[in-house]
Order: C-alpha cells, then structure tokens, then sequence
C-alpha cells in the first residue's frame, strides 16, 4: 500500500473535522438568524435584507475560482492547504463581529460590506479545508467516510450555536441578544478549532507533471466534465431545497405550526442533531450502494418527511420531533455525499490534466451553494412581502398570508430536491471506475516523486508543516 493510500486514522480525522464546526455554524446561522435579526430586531426591511445578502453572494461568487486556483498553485513550507485555513479565521472573525456590532437603524452599504468580509473568511476556510480533505483521503470509501464524519462535525457546531439563542431565552434575554450571543460563539470558536486543524494535520502536496499550465481550456473542462456537470446542478438543487425551507423554518414554525421561537430553535435542534448520525451513516451506505444512489434516496426521504409536517397538530412540540428527525437525517448528508463525490472527480481531472484542481473543483460546488443560499432568502422574503405576510404581525398575518406562507415552504423545496434527484441519475464516476483512476495516479505519483525528489516537490508536511520524507 503506498503512503497516499493508506487510512486516515480515526483520531486524526476527528482532529482535521474540527474546521467542520465554526463553518457548518455560521452557514446555520447566516441562513436563518442573521437575515431576520435585521430584519425583525434592527429595523430593515425585508426585500433590503433579501438584496444585500443576495448581492454579497453574487459579488463573493467569482470569488471562488479565484481562490481555488491560487490554493491549488500554492507550495510553501508548511504545506499548500494549511496556510489558507490560517488566513480565512481572521476574515471570518472580523465579518461576525462588525455584523454584531451593527446598530438599529442600519444602513445596506454597512450590512454589505461586512457580509463580503465574512463571506470571504468563511470561502477560505471552506475551500482550503475540503481541498485539503481530498489529498488525506484517497479513496472511493475513505472520501464517503472523511466527508460524513467532517459532516458529523458540523452538525455538532451548528448544535452548539444553535443553543446560544435557547439559553439565553430560558435566561430572559432577547431575540436580539441570542443573535448576538451566536456571534460571540463563533468568534471563539473560530481560532481554537482552525488551530486544531494547523497544528495536528499533515499536508502531503502531490506531485505535479511539469510543462502545464492553467489554460482557460482546462477550466471549461473542469466545467463540462460529464460527473462534474451533474455534480454541480446536482448541489445547486441539494443545497436550494433544503436552504429554501430554512429560509422560511422560523416564520412557519411560528405563525403556520403555533410554536413559540424557543420551541422552533428546539425542532431545529432536532433537524441539526440528526445530521451528526445522517452524515457519516448516509457516508457508510455510500461506501456499499454508491454516493449518487445514497444522494438520489435521500432526496426521496427528505420530500416526503417534508409534506408531513403541514399534518401534524399546531402547537405540539412533541409531535413534530419525529419528521424533522428524519428530514434532518438524510438532510444532514447531502453536502458530505457532494463533496466526497467532487474529491473523486479531482482525481479524474488530475489524471488527464496533471495538476491539482482540487479547490478549483470545490470551489464551483461552493460558489454553487452560496447562489442556492442567497436564492432561499432572495426569493422567498420578497415572494412574502407581495403576498402579505408581514413578520412583526406574527399570528395577526391573515389566512390568506398564512397559506401563502405555507405553499412557499413546501413546494420550493420539493421541486428543487426532485430536480437534484434526476441529476443523479445515471451517474458514472464509480467506486469501480475510481480506484481505477486511483491506481493510475498512485503509478503516475510514484515516478514524478522519484524525479523530482532532489527538488524536494512532492514532500510531506506533517506537524505544525515540519517536513516529512514521502
């Protein structure tokens, strides 16, 4: 077995997971807190909210490339990966705090600017750490596993700040005050988890062939990849349902469901606790049955739990555990399931093109999953305001609002996890066909080590970047 090939061990994937935290919830919290905390606590109207986050999406979107073609060229002493993770917790430390620091009242040039730094920061860090994820594991099944414990792992930190605003309401604090409150815990947790991941992580920088260079042919190659292509309408969908829902969780879970906001924060809770068994369980069955088959499933799952909720009785907690428990599960692996699909793809790229392309790649699944995140709150809140539904009014909104409401919480998320299903449909990138790939690289690997061993290319770097002979 070579020394790309080998398993990660259990303990350092947990350790290399812990990026998965402070990530995982901020996306929680940028996606169902923060647009209505400034929307409901700090006076803006809803379609400025819509259009500012969608707008800093839309701006953070070319972005991405950008980043993951300077990630993938990078080489230095402590690794290629690991000097972006340093650089992307500040950036996302600095966008958390101005954005807490915004006063009532605040103008949209503010909440932009401080999006995009906090946009920036957290594209870094994700990026730079599924990238990184790609290189530890390098096969079929050790991806499926890798990705669901990182997704086991965001669930975890999306738990975590997500009882932020739970306790404090037990405590008398405000809405306002818990957002603020999910903030601060981001702000702490961001430096200890990514100093973690620094620290206790080797970095092996694979070998390159030499004489490439990046051509705007390879892009359009990496684009219209044909499990590439799929991959990337795939998890605009996959993020789309899901995000679209959450979009709307807490106004339907308050003015359709009857629930108090604590008692929505707790099924919420519920949705996210499932996660930590959906993720590296749905990455097990991948392992056996295949990613896509899992992913095609789990769309299937999550639409129906989905519909169940409109019949369960209003005002009991208890009963709706049960359905989010589920839409949670499955929902839980989606993401795991995509990137651990796109690792394998960058194999497939690396073989043909003979660079590294892994944060390229996963920079267009990322920039893919900010336009379905700015789509949940840029379309739904403006669709709100033209039907009526006001959130201050909360209950007071009218049965025509209410219904509305209740369309729009259903049928986006149910279109778009169909149209995700489809796309995986045939898919080719098989465990067969990738250890195949595997096989050549690890080949390929070998002979570029051994020619540019006196350049010290292709090294290790284990602990803190301390080199390692491979």
């Amino acid at each position: 077995m070579t020394e790309a090939a080998r398993p990660v061990s259990l303990g350092r994937t947990l350790a290399f997971s812990a990026t998965s935290l402070p990530i995982a919830a901020v996306v929680l919290a940028m996606t169902i807190h923060l647009p209505a905390y400034f929307a409901t606590s700090l006076g803006m109207p809803l379609s400025a909210v819509g259009v500012a986050f969608a707008m800093c999406r839309f701006i953070d979107i070319p972005v991405e490339p950008a980043l993951g073609l300077a990630m993938d060229r990078t080489r230095t002493r402590i690794g290629r990966y690991r000097v972006w993770q340093l650089a992307g917790g500040p950036l996302l430390m600095l966008g958390l705090y101005m954005l807490g620091a915004a006063p009532h009242g605040v103008g949209q040039p503010y909440l932009v600017a401080w999006l995009l730094v906090l946009y920036l920061g957290m594209s870094t860090l994700l990026l730079s750490h599924a990238a990184w994820a790609a290189t530890l594991a390098t096969t079929y099944e050790a991806r499926a596993r890798i990705f669901g414990i990182m997704g086991g792992a965001g669930v975890i930190g999306a738990l975590g700040v997500l009882a932020v605003p739970i306790v404090m309401e037990k405590l008398g604090y405000t809405d306002a005050e818990g957002v603020r409150g999910m903030l601060w815990y981001l702000i702490l947790l961001t430096p200890l988890t990514v100093g973690i991941v620094a620290g206790f992580t080797p970095e092996r920088i694979e070998p390159a062939a030499s004489g490439q260079r990046f051509r705007l042919r390879d892009y359009l190659e990496l684009v219209t990849h044909g499990s590439m292509a799929r991959i990337i309408v795939g998890d605009l969908c996959l993020t789309l349902g899901p995000g679209w829902m959450a979009a709307l969780f807490l106004f339907f879970s308050r003015d359709r469901m009857m629930f108090t906001t604590g008692q929505a924060n707790v099924l919420l809770g519920v949705y996210i606790l499932a996660g930590l068994f959906g993720a590296p369980l749905m990455g097990w069955a991948a392992t056996r049955v295949g990613k896509h088959r899992v992913a095609i499933a789990a769309c299937l799952i999550y639409s129906t739990a989905l519909v169940t909720l409109i019949f369960q009785p209003k005002g009991n907690v208890l009963a709706a555990v049960p359905v989010n428990f589920v839409a949670g599960f499955v929902g839980g692996g989606f993401v795991a399931i995509v990137r651990a699909m796109v690792a394998d793809v960058a194999d497939d790229i690396r073989l043909t093109q003979g660079k590294a392309r892994a944060g390229l790649l996963f920079s267009l699944t990322t920039s893919t999953a900010k336009i379905a995140s700015v789509a949940g709150t840029a379309i739904t809140y403006p669709l709100l305001e033209r039907i009526g539904y006001r959130p201050a009014l909360g209950h007071a909104n009218t049965p025509q609002a209410i219904h509305g409401l209740t369309v729009a919480f259903l049928a986006g998320p149910i279109f778009f996890l169909a149209l995700g299903a489809l796309c995986f449909v045939g898919y080719k990138l098989t465990a067969e066909r990738s250890a195949e790939i595997r096989r050549q690289l690890d080949a390929r690997d070998a002979a570029l080590a051994e020619e540019q061993a006196v350049a010290g290319l292709g090294a290790d770097t284990g602990l803190l970047g301390a080199p390692r002979p491979t």
